[in-house]
């Protein structure tokens, strides 16, 4: 067909500067929101609702005549664009808990009517694609929208947040947009001079669709969006906590699509043929709670991710219907994919104290998958119906006994005996393909026993609370000597029970360690009364450096986390050390910009929310308003301990910035009792307080900062590719 390309090249472009905003906008809202996995789900939910309301819009007009359409889409293209170049919107901060109804309202007043109207244009041109009788099925256009849609989100990393500001990132995607207007003109252009185009399209009755159909399409379409928001998820709360994760479960999501509507792909048959296999091996850890497990359960996890999504996808796209009803075929895949974002991002963080919505997912995946055999053993066998009835029952059976005995081997930390029994259960859920629930069942079971159990327990014990920012469980040790509270894969804080050591500070916090040094001398760096801010409360380890004559205060985000440093059954440091001190609740560089000048003699930044990195509280503009509230002999300590990213030459080049002098305190070897290694900054606008804090612990080793990053962190500008450790992440 004449001009295939013309539509390609429109559909290629729409895909791209909608995936291309998506982390653009993600970016501009940091400073504002922090890097809790929650705010990437919510912003997620709110681009599935505008794409549902996008392809709804598609599917009104697409009765219409094509000039018709042309004339009303071209209109809102150029209507939307007087809300560029992007910029976030001036909403004020959210109270406290209502960050799960602020987030998607940000998001929506921000990109929304730009994303509602480019979100349409890829089953319009579709549907103008399908109005030449020659052109045959459009349904391959939605392979290209999707590959359009990888390319814009992979670009967003590697591309654009390394070499452009926001500022410019904004025009750039401005001018796209200016382009993609063109393209759609151009399309719109052709059909004119083909002609037909005041004839209406065929009519949408000329299929009929029941609602039997039509909920398949729901569920094919929401277990994978529901499980692409999961995995993200269970990938940066409980495994791997990497900002740049965040983008790869949407990204393998999207790039699903180019197998699956493609009915010539072998890699997407093949796929779609294995992936109940993969299902069982890598949806059997799904239950797993412990970040321990680390590189190869993430991995394993985004394997099933693209696997699956590819097999019901694949299912989606045999079950097409004609061209005719091209558009209400999407909105339903759309509304599908709403519905999964909805369960995800809104519904499950209310109702489960833990990520269950993941493991539910999978098991839903494994119940829509196509239900035919891998192997057809029973028929080989020639086993009538009774005999292949007591064949799955006897196949049940054993696998239950397996899961019993993978659980005792997981807590006996029998490596080899764990793999085997896998391995076996994964069998029988092999051997039972084509009978869907035994299968479905022999997967739980296996989810069960690959860390179930425990999971399982620490919800039934209520020990485990979730909040909008993060996954917290409280453990007693079963000496009885200690609690500890963890957050995704980071040890948060741990007290001990004997009286003696309850106030003794833990884990990060040692007074070998620098923040330990620099608060145990504080009376004699800054006086009897100095004045101390702690960004981060953690279980208040800290509170109990307090001395006689200071005033503290402490900034969290988290209620939750509050929750635990001073409940009835929790944490003591805060009751005990510092009873009378105020915790400021909510983000605190907004926060800390309505405190006066010169407020604190020693700042405390601790506010890494697991492995992953607030950007926004190390920017440069950040760090003028730490400068601001400190006093000009005061003390700034950071916390930078990070398995994946080495923040030192950027700490070491906004100090220069900022004029303050800065030390390095690597606190990790000959650890005491319930120490962690730990690597704190500490820096100073006067040279003399740090040369007296080094000379005052001759004891500890000291170290200067390296050569400074070349380019300093902005709120419009930061890119974390030149400083991850690639080796921790290899594991090498």
């Amino acid at each position: 067909m004449r001009h295939r390309l013309l539509f390609v090249a429109t559909i290629l472009a729409g895909s791209f500067l909608l995936f291309l905003v998506q982390p653009l906008v993600a970016r501009m809202a940091l400073p504002r929101l922090g890097g809790a996995p929650a705010v990437w789900n919510s912003a997620m939910l709110v681009y599935q609702a505008l794409l549902l309301g996008g392809y709804a819009y598609a599917h009104a007009i697409g009765r219409w005549p094509i000039a018709r359409q042309a004339a009303v889409h071209l209109g809102l293209l150029l209507l939307a664009a007087l809300t560029l170049p992007i910029a976030l919107a001036d909403l004020p901060a959210p109270s406290p808990g209502l960050e799960p109804l602020w987030v998607p309202l940000l998001f929506a007043l921000t990109i929304g009517p730009v994303f509602f109207v480019v979100s349409a244009q890829a089953p319009l041109m579709q549907r103008w694609y399908a109005a030449d009788a020659s052109a045959g099925d459009p349904y391959w256009l939605y392979a290209a929208s999707n590959l359009g849609s990888f390319t814009g989100l992979l670009a967003y990393p590697l591309l654009f947040e390394p070499n452009l500001s926001l500022g410019a990132q904004s025009w750039v995607w401005s001018l796209g947009y200016g382009a993609l207007i063109l393209l759609v003109g151009g399309a719109a252009a052709v059909r004119w001079r083909a002609g037909g185009v005041d004839a209406p399209l065929a009519p949408a009755a000329s299929e009929p669709i029941g609602w039997r159909r039509t909920l398949l399409w729901l569920a094919l379409a929401a277990v994978p969006s529901g499980l692409m928001l999961s995995a993200t998820t269970h990938l940066t709360t409980d495994i791997v906590a990497m900002p740049l994760l965040w983008v790869i479960p949407l990204g393998l999501y999207l790039l699903s699509f180019v197998f699956a509507f493609n009915a010539r792909s072998a890699l997407g048959h093949t796929l779609a043929r294995v992936a109940p296999v993969v299902l069982l091996l890598a949806g059997g850890m799904a239950m797993v709670s412990q970040g321990a497990e680390g590189l190869s359960t993430g991995f394993a996890t985004v394997l099933m991710l693209f696997v699956v999504a590819v097999a019901l996808h694949r299912r989606l796209y045999e079950d097409r219907p004609s061209p005719a009803r091209l558009t209400y075929f999407y909105l339903i895949m759309s509304a599908g994919g709403a519905l999964g974002g909805l369960f995800t991002a809104l519904l499950a963080p209310v109702v489960f104290d833990w990520v269950w919505e993941h493991p539910i997912l999978v098991l839903a995946a494994a119940a829509l998958l196509p239900d035919r055999p891998l192997i057809a053993w029973m028929e080989r066998l020639g086993l009538d119906p009774r005999k292949r009835r007591i064949a799955v029952l006897l196949l049940l059976i054993a696998a239950m006994v397996l899961s019993g005995l993978l659980n005792r081997w997981l807590v006996e930390q029998n490596d080899a005996l764990v793999l085997l029994g896998m391995l076996g259960m994964a069998w029988c859920g092999i051997l039972l393909l084509g009978y869907r629930w035994a299968m479905v069942a022999v997967l739980a079971m296996l989810m069960l026993g690959r860390g179930g159990y425990q999971t399982l327990s620490a919800s039934i014990d209520g020990a485990r609370e979730r909040s909008y920012f993060g996954i917290y469980t409280v453990r007693d040790y079963e000496s009885g000597d200690r609690r500890e509270l963890t957050h995704g894969t980071t040890l948060h804080g741990l007290q001990f029970s004997a009286p003696a050591d309850r106030r003794e500070p833990t884990t990060y916090y040692g007074r070998d360690s620098g923040v330990g040094a620099a608060l145990g001398l504080l009376p004699q760096l800054a006086g009897p009364e100095a004045r101390v801010g702690v960004v981060g409360l953690g279980v208040g380890t800290l509170a109990c450096y307090r001395q006689p004559g200071q005033a503290w205060d402490f900034f969290e985000i988290d209620p939750e986390v509050v929750e635990f440093s001073r409940g009835a059954d929790g944490f003591t440091f805060l009751r005990e050390c510092t009873p009378d001190a105020p915790v400021h609740i909510g983000d605190a560089r907004l926060v800390l910009e309505r405190f006066p000048a010169a407020r604190f003699d020693a700042l405390v930044i601790d506010a890494f929310s697991s492995d992953a990195i607030p950007l926004h509280i190390v920017t440069t503009e950040a760090f003028a308003i730490y400068r601001r509230t400190l006093a000009e002999d005061g003390l700034l300590v950071l916390h930078i301990s990070n398995r994946f990213i080495d923040l030192r030459p950027m700490v070491a080049a906004l100090a220069k910035e900022h004029g303050m002098t800065a030390i390095l305190r690597s606190d990790l070897t000959e650890l005491g009792p319930g120490i962690s290694p730990s690597v704190w900054v500490v820096m100073s606008p006067d040279a003399g307080q740090i040369a007296r804090l080094i000379a005052a612990r001759r004891d500890l080793s000291w170290e200067r900062p390296p050569a400074p990053a070349p380019t300093l962190w902005t709120d419009d500008f930061a890119s974390i590719l030149p400083y991850i450790q690639w080796q921790n992440i290899l594991g090498k």
